[in-house]
């Protein structure tokens, strides 16, 4: 007989049968638990029997004759066990199942998220944080300030040392300010924050939230409370890329998280509630100021502090650094990082959270990137548009400076590193070529003939150097060629040597790319080869140093993030001439009257007080001007010219303009005010008289005349060393040919 529509216990039992689906439909769907065919009996047969015996599903029983409802005593009792055992059976079906699908919490303790790398210079400052995506830098609670751990504490979770991952107080409170309020507020623990930051998507769905409970009181079970607050701050977000507490205290304080006033604290903590909506950087900064005024209202509530110091911290004024890319020392900051690279990997670099400690000096830095901004500005008239320096420290070879272009932000060229690039070193190599020739026997008073000379290689080719103002001045000695940077007494003195020995000297001295010299012939001592300003400057720091290299280095320690040193400075120095082949060359470098017959007595070059050893160099058609000038504890080197090559106006006067007045400002900064220091001279030099000069020699290895002259009607016939490459005409201080080129000079 078919049922009427409005039967009443039709209606009933399909009801139930209905509530029988959805009961099972939320135990499965409560966690997306998937259940295989036996759980789902199992399932099935419990809610049957305790719906049983309720009296509300007996499919047994006639429809139209439905039993009154009552409840006995066994019953109650058998209803109270199917409840608990449906409750421990889904709970423990869950873990067995769900927490399979959840992440682990020791991903917390060794998360493998990417860490900021951070370079310092020598005395702690910070130069450059390095990241690919988030800017995060793990912190210690004991590095974090007292009033920020308060501020955190008042504003996340009050009783975060008193509950186990969830706090139901503070839900129950959330609820009924919800209600009362209408209002949203949240009851997440410090805990749940911690796992929703790190472990979880931030998608708003219950599933989600079941888990982020079940994942934080796990947590709690794992690490201490302590533990659990120093991953909270390491995984904060305070807005953009910047992740944790030392990242935001050093984007906006510029300071550690352990130097953090109460403001600046009850600031910060403000900011991981919603990074963006109190951005100080975004369109409405007065909320995070509001926000900052509620986290010290509750922190006076909570008795962290009283009303008075609430009052003083609000009213101060936060200085609050604006929104830029921090970088001091950038073209050196990147020759750091390329380094790092090298030997470690990119990955490492900007992801491991590494800290490196450089040799730089800041304050140092700053005053020689003002130095050279300032001499290019007012060189423009003769078409000098960039120029570089480096500042070494002579003992050690630690870079104490490196400006690299006038402006690392100028642009078309202002990252134009010119300090590692390759250019014409013009006459700044030619000590390389007076070293050589000491160690074959040569001291500064063997005489050579400054005068007109061919040298034709074995196709006939010729090559007629010339000197920088087109003079001739007949003999001179080593010691006036090499200090007033004569181009034709150097070039016979490398025909003499030998390209391969000048090259291998070059070697010895730190500079590597004269790797084919043959190449570029006898022009080599007057800059023919591309060089680099950091091989240079260590080269001429190993003159200053007795002849012992020590190759340029800009770091002095790297650590991991777990302050693990991966790498440190040893230095490792090399003696690569003698003490006194080098003291010949600073000797003479340090000679003002040497230099006279070029530059006059007492010009840029000369340091008044201070005995100091320069060199200059301009390559061919102007392109490159050099200076290059040492202490016994600093070595300085400084270049100018166009990144494009174009060459600067011929008025630029070596030693006068260009590099020298950006050189000599350098110096000043570094010597004034401090005690002169003289280079200790070595054992085996003499003071001795050869051809009637007096001059420092060798003494284990006494000098025969370099060029033996015999009068031949009116013709200079040179010695046999100059035999095979020239003759030329005895023409002392007359004009050269200016039909020929001029070739690097001075």
């Amino acid at each position: 007989m078919p049922r009427k529509p409005k039967d009443k216990a039709y209606l009933k039992l399909t009801s139930n049968r209905i509530a029988l689906l959805l009961v099972k439909f939320f135990l499965i769907e409560i966690g997306k638990i998937p259940l295989s065919l036996i759980r789902f009996v199992i399932y099935n047969k419990i809610i049957y029997f305790a719906l049983s015996k309720l009296h509300l599903v007996h499919p047994r029983r006639p429809v139209g004759r439905p039993k009154k409802f009552r409840l006995a005593p066994r019953t109650k009792i058998t209803l109270a066990l199917s409840v608990f055992l449906i409750f421990i059976f889904s709970y423990t079906t869950f873990l067995l199942t769900a927490a399979y699908q959840l992440p682990t919490p020791t991903r917390l303790i060794s998360s493998g998220q990417p860490l900021t790398t951070e370079i310092y210079d020598r005395h702690g400052n910070l130069l450059y944080r390095m990241y690919d995506d988030k800017n995060r830098t793990l912190a210690n609670l004991s590095d974090i300030s007292k009033d920020l751990i308060h501020a955190t504490l008042a504003a996340e979770d009050r009783n975060f040392y008193h509950h186990v991952g969830i706090d139901m107080v503070a839900i129950i409170r959330a609820l009924y300010h919800n209600w009362k309020n209408g209002s949203q507020e949240g009851a997440s623990t410090i805990t749940q924050q911690l796992i929703k930051n790190s472990l979880l998507t931030p998608e708003r769905t219950y599933t989600r939230k079941l888990k982020e409970i079940i994942l934080a009181l796990w947590v709690e079970r794992i690490y201490s409370k302590d533990q659990i607050l120093q991953m909270y701050y390491n995984e904060a977000p305070f807005g953009g890329s910047i992740m944790g507490i030392a990242a935001a205290s050093q984007t906006y304080f510029g300071k550690s998280p352990s130097q953090l006033d109460l403001a600046e604290s009850a600031y910060l903590a403000g900011l991981p509630a919603s990074p963006t909506q109190f951005s100080p950087y975004g369109s409405q900064p007065y909320l995070a100021k509001l926000r900052q005024k509620d986290i010290l209202d509750k922190m006076v509530e909570q008795k962290y502090i009283t009303k008075a110091k609430a009052t003083a911290a609000f009213a101060e004024d936060l200085n609050i650094k604006p929104l830029v890319n921090n970088i001091h020392a950038p073209h050196f900051v990147f020759y750091v990082k390329e380094q790092l690279e090298q030997e470690f990997g990119p990955r490492l670099v900007s992801q491991g959270g590494l800290k490196v400690y450089t040799t730089l000096d800041l304050g140092l830095q700053e005053q020689v990137e003002k130095i050279v901004k300032t001499e290019i500005d007012q060189d423009k008239s003769l078409n000098v548009q960039n120029g570089a320096a480096m500042v070494l420290d002579a003992k050690t070879g630690q870079i104490l400076a490196m400006v690299g272009s006038r402006d690392y932000h100028y642009p078309e060229f202002g990252n134009y590193n010119a300090a590692v690039s390759l250019r014409q070193p013009g006459s700044s190599i030619k000590p390389v070529t007076y070293a050589t020739a000491f160690a074959k026997g040569f001291n500064p008073t063997s005489i050579i003939l400054d005068t007109p000379v061919t040298f034709s290689d074995e196709w006939g080719n010729g090559y007629t150097p010339v000197n920088y103002d087109g003079t001739f001045r007949g003999p001179v000695t080593l010691r006036q060629a090499l200090g007033s940077s004569l181009n034709i007494p150097a070039v016979k003195l490398l025909a003499t040597i030998g390209i391969d020995s000048f090259a291998q000297t070059a070697r010895d001295l730190g500079i590597t790319t004269i790797d084919n010299p043959r190449r570029y012939g006898l022009s080599l001592t007057l800059g023919g080869a591309a060089v680099r300003m950091i091989e240079m400057i260590g080269a001429y720091g190993t003159f200053s140093d007795g002849g012992t290299l020590h190759t340029p280095t800009g770091i002095l320690k790297v650590t991991d993030s777990n302050n693990h040193i991966l790498d440190e400075y040893k230095d490792s120095p090399k003696q690569v001439i003698s003490p006194q082949i080098a003291y010949l060359i600073t000797n003479i470098l340090s000679d003002d009257n040497a230099r006279s017959l070029a530059f006059g007595p007492h010009s840029l070059l000369y340091i008044p007080g201070f005995e100091v050893a320069v060199k200059t160099g301009t390559s061919d058609n102007k392109r490159d001007n050099w200076t290059f000038g040492y202490t016994p504890q600093y070595v300085a080197g400084v270049w100018v010219g166009n990144p494009d090559n174009s060459p600067m106006n011929p008025k630029l006067a070596s030693g006068i303009t260009g590099a020298a007045p950006i050189w000599n400002k350098i110096m000043h900064t570094l010597l004034d005010g401090t005690k002169p220091l003289a280079f200790q001279k070595p054992e085996g030099l003499t003071e001795t008289v050869v051809n009637g000069r007096k001059d420092l020699t060798i003494t284990e290895n006494l000098p025969k005349a370099m060029v033996r002259v015999t009068k031949n009607e009116d013709k200079m016939v040179f010695s046999d060393a100059f035999s095979s490459y020239a003759t030329a005409s005895a023409q002392p201080a007359q004009q050269a040919d200016q039909s020929n080129p001029i070739p690097p000079s001075l």
